[in-house]
């Protein structure tokens, strides 16, 4: 019993945090992004890369409701493991930036199917391989966008 009465104070006492650090900010979109550093002499490749093969699926994806946007980012990198390039979607919520969806997912594979001009997933890989050689991924982030509220 005892065991059971500290877990609900902690809980309590967690969720109390919560709640106070929300009176900062309303909840916003998330954004999920995927880090990648070009190789050496690619940056221009991988950018054709992108502009023929993400940008058309990027924006039919769009069309059909899969997200709410997406951009690229570039920067500068500051060290050797730094990325580049930073691809980011916005999505409504954590939710649908993270658990799988079947409807979702089958209007993504049409429109792969219709940029690539196969259904095979297996050639589709085969064809969008070469940008394996063009950069390193580093990683995906899911970033909440909030709105601060003013001061009272």
């Amino acid at each position: 019993m005892k065991t059971f009465i500290y877990v609900s104070l902690l809980c309590c006492l967690f969720m109390a945090g919560i709640a106070d650090a929300q009176e900062h900010w309303t909840e916003g979109p998330v954004w999920e992004c995927g880090a990648y550093r070009t190789k050496d002499g690619q940056f221009d490749n991988y950018m054709n890369y992108l502009r023929e093969n993400y940008l058309p699926q990027s924006a039919e994806n769009k069309k059909q409701g899969l997200f709410l946007d997406s951009k690229i980012f570039l920067q500068s990198p500051t060290n050797p493991n730094d990325w580049d390039v930073l691809i980011c979607t916005l999505y409504p919520s954590f939710g649908k930036a993270m658990d799988y969806n079947a409807d979702d997912d089958a209007k993504a594979k049409a429109t792969a199917e219709k940029h690539w001009k196969t259904a095979d997933q297996q050639k589709q890989r085969e064809m969008s391989a070469n940008r394996f050689d063009m950069r390193t991924f580093l990683g995906v982030t899911h970033v909440r966008e909030v709105t601060l509220r003013p001061m009272k």
